[in-house]
């Protein structure tokens, strides 16, 4: 099952998710604990200003004194100052720990899912992978900025201003807390319901991101046949989804803050209506009944802010669940690191190995064959034989199921899959390009790799021609994919791509199927210069291209049928003489 299809728990705060969220707290861990510090040193703050007020009222308005009540009012203005200071260090300091925090898990991420086996990538949109590594994650920095410190201080703060309303009078205390009850069943309904529509919005945006980024990608598809208008009406259902799921969080929010308010001002009319009387018969004074119109206010505003905090806070718990499923997801390519040489030889063996990416749906069937060091081996057949994922498990694009492949008289899954890429260079048909220079789509920003090094290699290649004749030579922006370079013109930049890596083991996977004549000439000649000296597997649907490999393997179905050089195979008069038939007679 996709990542993108994995549900979330229906919990409305996961403990062990959120203990698992706070591993990435531990470099910061001081950093934590001083803001934590700072919100309780705000939220002991707030009750001494009604407090100070309440004071400044009666003894110094209700009984007059001038001098008093400079004094007061200058506490209450450097106290207002203090409470800003404090506000403002732990609103940066939680936002900063969230960015950093974020960070981290954001590089954890990106490291995981760039050792995914291709199958992974197969079975997940590509859409949903960037919500996970960017909205998902940076939805996981407001634990800490709006989330879990908050919560923290506006708990505390409840309990400040509670514990401070008693101590003054528990009578005008009691009538005010009259509405909590109702108030706290009220936001545990309304915490409830937001989980849901927020786990409905989270799911909408990774659909919505998957179903753009695919379309963009292959717009040129929609265009051709003409399904704009069929391909428009499914974004619009898509988009009408999200929309949905976001007015269910809105709803919930024009309905639960009325509530709030109402049951605000009902806990104030019960004061005044008490209060009055109580202020009449001497037991209250006028100062403690504005004193408490304040701390309602104090009371009131911490709980609704709690419901968004809370929402906060699950927003981040369903966007943690969601990342922490990718870095759950056992789908890398693994090795034990053994037998570990400097550098390959090159000698391949495949040994009765079966592969299939689905189940037993056999792609290769039995295939044993053997390639020495140095050996021009070729790869032909139908669309559809086997050839491309025998390339496939090779490189450990994917795992083969069973038999055994040995490189250099080792087990393939012996190496270290880092160090095998080094040594296995692969240059597909399509060739893909980074929105860069060309130095750098070469070199990879390989810091080692230098000018002089990438300009022998072209013209080694026979691509430093075009190369010079670009605006700017090797400093040229080919934009994404390459789309201001001709096919010819990628294929030539894949072969020095890995002519300057120099892998014991050189792949190419069809990398003639799509030039004209006058290019493939080109491009042969460059296949001539970096095949030499090394182990070469190439696969090919012109047979022109491999009528000089030391061995032709020809498959059909997942089979090996025949094998042997071209000479040998067109004497046989089996599957191969009827291929080059087709295209030579």
């Amino acid at each position: 099952m996709s990542d993108s299809t994995k549900s979330v728990s229906g919990k409305a705060f996961d403990m062990s998710l959120f203990v698992r969220v706070m591993k990435y707290v531990r470099p910061y861990r001081k950093l934590f604990v001083f803001t934590g510090f700072l919100v309780v040193l705000s939220a002991g703050l707030s009750p001494l200003r009604p407090l100070l007020i309440q004071y400044t009222l009666d003894n110094t308005i209700i009984i007059p004194n001038e001098g008093l009540l400079q004094t007061l009012v200058i506490a209450i203005v450097m106290l207002l100052i203090v409470e800003a200071i404090v506000q403002f260090s732990q609103t940066y300091l939680a936002n900063w720990l969230g960015q950093s925090v974020i960070r981290d898990l954001r590089v954890d991420v990106y490291r995981k899912i760039s050792n995914f086996r291709l199958k992974y990538f197969d079975q997940t949109p590509i859409g949903t992978l960037v919500t996970r590594a960017v909205s998902d994650i940076e939805t996981i920095a407001n634990i800490f900025s709006e989330g879990v410190l908050i919560i923290l201080g506006e708990i505390i703060k409840l309990v400040f201003v509670i514990a401070v309303m008693f101590i003054l009078n528990w009578r005008l205390a009691l009538i005010c807390v009259v509405p909590i009850p109702v108030l706290l069943v009220a936001t545990n309904i309304f915490k409830n319901y937001i989980k849901r529509a927020f786990q409905d919005v989270r799911t909408e945006v990774a659909k919505l991101n998957a179903f753009v980024q695919e379309h963009i990608t292959g717009m040129y598809i929609v265009q051709i046949f003409n399904r704009e208008d069929q391909e428009y009406e499914k974004f619009k259902e898509i988009n009408a989804r999200h929309r949905d799921a976001h007015l269910r969080t809105v709803i919930a929010n024009s309905i639960f803050f009325p509530v709030v308010e109402i049951l605000s001002a009902v806990s104030i009319g019960l004061l005044i209506w008490w209060g009055s009387g109580e202020v009449l018969k001497g037991t209250a004074t006028y100062g403690e009944l504005v004193g408490f119109i304040l701390y309602i206010y104090m009371l009131f505003r911490p709980i609704r802010q709690l419901a968004d905090r809370f929402n906060t806070l699950q927003m981040g718990m369903v966007a943690s669940e969601r990342v922490f499923n990718v870095l759950d997801t056992d789908a890398q390519i693994t090795g034990t690191g053994k037998n570990i040489k400097p550098e390959l030889d090159g000698s391949i063996s495949f040994k009765n190995v079966w592969f299939a990416y689905n189940d037993e749906d056999w792609v290769l069937k039995d295939i044993s064959f053997d390639v020495k060091k140095g050996q021009k081996i070729a790869l032909v057949g139908a669309t559809g034989a086997g050839k491309s994922s025998i390339i496939n498990i090779l490189s450990r694009f994917y795992e083969y199921n069973k038999g055994s492949i040995e490189v250099d008289g080792h087990e393939l899954r012996d190496f270290d899959p880092a160090y095998l890429s080094r040594q296995v260079g692969v240059v597909l048909q399509d060739v893909f390009l980074f929105s860069d220079s060309i130095f750098n789509n070469i070199t990879l920003n390989n810091p080692n790799i230098s000018r002089e090094e990438v300009r022998k290699a072209a013209e080694k290649v026979g691509a430093q021609r075009f190369i010079d004749r670009l605006p700017d030579g090797y400093d040229y922006d080919v934009k994404e994919r390459g789309g201001m370079l001709s096919v010819g013109q990628r294929q030539l930049l894949a072969f020095i791509r890995a002519y300057i890596y120099n892998p014991a083991v050189l792949v190419l996977d069809e990398a003639t199927s799509s030039v004209d004549t006058e290019t493939e000439s080109m491009i042969q000649e460059a296949i001539e210069q970096i095949t030499k000296g090394r182990t070469s597997i190439i696969i090919a649907h012109r047979l022109a291209t491999i009528q000089h490999a030391d061995v032709i393997i020809v498959m059909d179905h997942g089979e090996i049928v025949e094998m042997g050089s071209h000479q040998e195979l067109l004497q046989k008069d089996g599957h191969y003489k009827s291929l080059y038939d087709l295209q030579f007679v």
